[in-house]
């Protein structure tokens, strides 16, 4: 019996243009199919993440009553991967624009537990709808999602071949600290500024010599820029040599900032060629970010095999 054709949606997450964010693909399926299918769509996308959604029943260890709920799983290229955050909102993205849940919050199953995505208004439409030419963004809806915590931790036992490796990742640029996340292994580099940040040209070789598994690097924001920091990912031993706009990095771009500037509340610019921009939310109590952005709708079709 031939499979059921899959819709699927193409999005730019972390954006409010099309061409710009993190590019998502969201396939909505019908039936579970096996893992080498899946992968085998993530590398015909060919795109940083693709992700599955299949719909759940009502369970009764739901976070929250009556509210819909979905497995969601993220692929790059190469690998699945156990938390994606633009990929998430651009499945949200979908699952409310084209009225297929009938909630303002979705929760989702996922390798990371469960991850709830709320429709909300923006509060501070005067910074956090910045967009990337510097106008306001036409409406002030955003989607929040609800992330854990990645732990981030000075990295004191740097051996003078990982200080010359990540210098040679990052092509000579200088950098003032080393840390670490403790639960996906990056590295997080201190930049001396923004304009320093944008001007990084990765040497992806050295990158995938590097012991860890990415490389985020990080720099306050320039004066007047509306913004608090900037940042990039470098993730190639996943595929993904540089991720336009990396939700999962800013869960720990957050606390580490907020540790650096005492806030708990941030608008955070991705300075890849594609850029993006997130709002972002520590709540330091119980370990959560929350990650709000918005997304735009790009490509539509139908997987047929």
């Amino acid at each position: 019996m031939a499979n059921k054709p899959v819709k699927y949606f193409l999005v730019d997450a972390f954006t409010d243009s099309a061409f710009k964010g993190n590019p998502a693909a969201v396939c909505l399926l019908e039936v579970e199919r096996d893992d080498e299918w899946l992968q085998a769509v993530a590398r015909e996308f060919n795109i940083s993440q693709t992700c599955f959604l299949t719909r759940l029943s009502e369970s009764a260890d739901s976070v929250i009553a009556s509210v819909p709920r979905f497995r969601l799983r993220w692929f790059t290229t190469v690998a699945e991967v156990k938390l994606c955050g633009h990929a998430t909102l651009a499945a949200s993205h979908i699952l409310f624009a084209y009225d297929m849940v009938k909630s303002d919050t979705i929760e989702f199953s996922t390798l990371s537990g469960i991850l709830t995505a709320k429709r909300v208004v923006d509060s501070q439409p005067s910074d956090s709808s910045i967009s990337e030419n510097g106008a306001s963004a036409p409406d002030n809806s955003l989607i929040e999602l609800d992330f854990p915590v990645v732990p981030v931790i000075e990295y004191n036992g740097a051996t003078n071949a990982e200080v010359a490796m990540i210098s040679k990742s990052l092509n000579g640029a200088s950098f003032n600290e080393i840390h670490k996340t403790t639960t996906v292994d990056d590295f997080l580099v201190l930049l001396p500024s923004g304009k320093a940040v944008e001007e990084v040209e990765p040497n992806f070789v050295e990158i995938l010599k590097c012991s860890g598994r990415g490389l985020i690097i990080t720099a306050p924001a320039p004066t007047g820029s509306g913004f608090d920091f900037y940042s990039r990912f470098f993730c190639p031993k996943l595929g993904i040599y540089e991720d336009p706009v990396c939700g999962s990095a800013h869960c720990a771009l957050a606390p580490y900032w907020s540790k650096k500037l005492g806030k708990c509340d941030f608008i955070a610019y991705q300075a890849s060629p594609r850029s993006g921009i997130l709002n972002l939310h520590l709540d330091d109590e119980n370990q959560r970010v929350l990650l709000r952005g918005k997304a735009v709708t790009v490509m539509e079709g139908t997987l047929l095999v």
